[in-house]
């Protein structure tokens, strides 16, 4: 199967079908539903991941993380971070090794982690890193999504208040999407012949 490249972002626009997560979505926000929450996730062995922070607008301001998203085929759950802050059984999920946390631009996501614990991420596999070796070229959540299933991810809830005393639904269905978003490509493309391994090393 090819895959094409890249698409536009006319392209995209032009897409009808607007992608959605039609799960259930669990919104946590005390310690309590915190440890419920990572009970239903521990016999998982891949999920989807991301963050949210609250946007800045100054140069000696920085990015704190607000929102950690994670998500089955089924489920998301949003942990409201500027509320229950990194728990013990959370930071013991984000250092697993066995559970495999599926995501794209990690590299940010542990930037606004550390800020509030100093931990080593475990078990984190990046798309950036692995859709060039099925010959995508294209980097975003929203291209890379487009590509594979023909649907548009509505970007408007991304620069919003994500400490808000509380998260409207949009914000809570963008949220839950984007977590899931992840999780269904890595499942799409495990499903296809394994490329050769010069296909995620060469130099071109």
């Amino acid at each position: 199967m090819n895959l094409r490249p890249s698409i536009s972002k006319e392209e995209i626009s032009a897409i009808e079908e607007v992608a959605s997560f039609s799960g259930t979505i669990h919104l946590i926000e005390t310690e309590e539903e915190t440890v419920r929450a990572l009970q239903a996730l521990r016999d998982e062995r891949v999920v989807g991941f991301d963050t949210e922070s609250k946007p800045v607008f100054r140069r000696d301001e920085q990015a704190e993380v607000s929102l950690i998203q994670i998500a089955t085929l089924t489920d998301a759950y949003l942990f409201r971070i500027n509320k229950i802050g990194f728990t013990q059984e959370l930071c013991d999920f984000i250092t697993n090794p066995d559970i495999y946390k599926i995501g794209l631009s990690l590299h940010d996501d542990y930037k606004v982690m550390r800020r509030k614990m100093q931990l080593t991420p475990q078990g984190f596999v990046e798309l950036q890193k692995l859709c060039p070796g099925y010959g995508i070229k294209d980097s975003g959540l929203q291209r890379i999504y487009a590509i594979l299933f023909n649907e548009r991810i509505s970007k408007t809830q991304r620069v919003t208040n994500w400490e808000a005393k509380q998260l409207t639904p949009k914000q809570i269905g963008y949220a839950a999407l984007d977590a899931y978003a992840c999780l269904r490509i890595y499942n799409f493309l495990m499903k296809l012949p394994r490329p050769h391994p010069l296909c995620f090393a060469l130099i071109q």
